[in-house]
């Protein structure tokens, strides 16, 4: 299927859960490097309920980001600083799920970007109220009321490769 969505443009990120209840870190390798083989670029949903190596998979398959990183390992945020990926907050996500928030301070001061979104989806976060991300992102995780908004601007734009065409003025 990944190369016929490459191939018929209808793409330019190839998305995969790694997680010990969705897919293994070699699971999540093998769909990334056939998504970077068809042209996409990875992406990671990781580490949101354990720390499974998500976030080093990000770093070593050259991600544009890893969302969720709740359970983050240090080694992790290491791995994220060094190869430049983008942490993406999902602080509706975690009050919903009633769930420990990522470490964003942690990850802001090893050198992380970190993204501010809603994860708008029926599921684990039906809200699409950024300001109130926002305001989680900043009680929840230390973030300051600039970085939280520098975070949902630009950071988001490079967490998705557009930062040359959106995201600030």
């Amino acid at each position: 299927m990944i190369p016929l969505v490459a191939e018929q443009g209808l793409a330019r990120f190839c998305d995969v859960f790694t997680e010990r209840s969705a897919f293994s870190v070699e699971e999540s390798r093998r769909v990334l490097l056939a998504g970077k083989a068809a042209g996409l670029r990875p992406k990671l949903h990781a580490d949101q309920l354990t720390a499974g190596g998500g976030a080093e998979l990000a770093a070593e398959a050259g991600a544009a980001s890893a969302d969720h990183l709740e359970c983050i390992s240090d080694e992790g945020i290491a791995a994220m600083a060094e190869a430049g990926v983008v942490a993406v907050s999902l602080p509706l996500a975690t009050l919903y799920l009633r769930k420990t928030p990522l470490p964003a301070r942690k990850l802001l001061e090893a050198g992380v970007p970190v993204a501010v979104a809603t994860d708008f989806n029926p599921g684990s976060a039906p809200s699409y109220d950024l300001p109130l991300a926002l305001l989680l992102a900043c009680t929840l995780q230390g973030m300051t009321p600039a970085e939280a908004l520098n975070g949902a601007t630009t950071v988001a734009a490079r967490a998705i490769d557009l930062q040359d065409e959106v995201g600030s003025l």
